[in-house]
């Protein structure tokens, strides 16, 4: 069964998408990508994009609920790094059947040309 004969696991995805739909939520999702797998304090965040504490934090929560980022504490402090396992399976759900329907590529055959791309000498030296 392909994931999109899953409804509920679609519904998922669709839910991970809106909650990066929001213009603040998606800066928040690629200033965390900067600063992976490390993470950042939620002050670092609000000073890097200027958005209001209470906001922020409001934001964060969204994230947070649909796994998209993750939170883990260290003193006082509370450091949230992005998902990126999360984020990769959006990626695998949006290419899974990419160019199938006029056969263009074969299923799975996208998984691995990005696999080969990864180890490619163009991608180590970028």
């Amino acid at each position: 069964m392909t994931t999109r004969d899953d409804p509920e696991q679609v519904i998922r995805y669709a839910d991970m998408f809106a909650a990066m739909g929001a213009e603040p939520r998606l800066r928040i999702m690629q200033l965390l990508l900067t600063a992976h797998p490390q993470g950042l304090v939620v002050g670092d965040i609000q000073d890097e994009l200027g958005i209001p504490a209470s906001t922020l934090s409001h934001h964060l929560d969204k994230l947070k609920n649909e796994e998209l980022v993750k939170v883990r504490r260290e003193g006082t402090f509370l450091w949230y790094t992005a998902n990126t396992e999360a984020l990769q399976e959006l990626l695998n759900f949006l290419y899974a059947e990419c160019c199938t329907r006029n056969k263009a590529v074969k299923p799975g055959d996208l998984v691995l040309i990005v696999q080969a791309s990864k180890g490619s000498p163009e991608r180590k030296n970028q």
